[in-house]
């Protein structure tokens, strides 16, 4: 088999280091030893197809790559995003945030609105208020930054990996980071803050990446998504599962006072 003809070098890297950050491919022989883990690789590309729904050829052919290429939150299609995987809501209702380092592409004040309102899409579905706490010992603390910023997943320069968020639970726990090296904007060039926040902040608050492509939680970019009714009915039903719907906590309370 002329390995060459199935893939160039640089598809090859690219597409490696994309299984390695999204799909757990783990770091083995270098290029010139291919042939060697190329089982490894073929599943592994499986897997990204079989989730994204493309045909599960093992193979980068132009709709895999297109995928790869593909503007997307920085958080793995199979792995929680959080130093303990156990924790997947918080043990509260009310959870606090506040903005620490800003973008430059927008005013602070319009930054923000955008942030409380895509902390209001999940508000508006469930039982959660979110209440700005100006410390950092906010539980969701929302930080721009580029490439090493403290944590253990470098953001890549411009395109490629947008954002980041890490699971309920202490410390980074909660944390939204977005890629500075992006462009920030409130409309539909560059890349809209409040759409990308508000799926991040489904990571802060123990939501996983969904197949559907419908769901605020798809990992890629969409830049046509509408700013109105964000949420699909998995994302309402998981959010609900973990919090609570707010009409259930309402007949409670009443039937508490009867």
């Amino acid at each position: 088999m002329d390995l060459s003809k199935l893939y160039t070098t640089e598809a090859f890297i690219y597409s490696q280091e994309y299984l390695r950050h999204y799909y757990t491919l783990k770091k083995e022989q270098p290029l010139a030893r291919i042939k060697r883990y190329l089982p490894s690789f073929t599943s592994k590309v499986k897997d990204m197809q079989s989730f994204f729904g493309l045909n599960t050829t093992g193979s980068l052919d132009s709709e895999t790559l297109e995928v790869m290429s593909t503007p997307r939150c920085g958080v793995s299609d199979v792995e929680d995003y959080s130093h303990n995987n156990r924790v997947n809501r918080w043990n509260k209702n009310v959870i606090t945030y506040n903005i620490g380092r800003y973008t430059s592409d927008l005013p602070h004040s319009t930054v923000d609105s955008l942030i409380e309102s895509a902390l209001s899409v999940w508000a508006r579905a469930s039982t959660l208020t979110f209440v700005r706490l100006r410390t950092q010992r906010a539980d969701i603390m929302v930080e721009f930054s580029t490439f090493e910023h403290g944590d253990a997943y470098p953001f890549d320069g411009s395109k490629g990996t947008l954002a980041h968020a890490f699971g309920p639970g202490e410390g980074i726990g909660g944390d939204a980071h977005f890629d500075d090296d992006e462009t920030w904007t409130a409309g539909s060039k560059g890349f809209n803050l409040y759409l990308v926040a508000a799926h991040e902040f489904g990571h802060s608050l123990g939501l996983r990446h969904s197949q559907n492509p419908e769901s605020l939680m798809y990992p890629t970019y969409k830049s046509s998504r509408s700013s109105h009714n964000l949420l699909s009915k998995e994302d309402i039903s998981i959010i609900n599962s973990l919090y609570g719907k707010e009409e259930t906590i309402q007949q409670i309370q009443t039937l508490n006072v009867r």
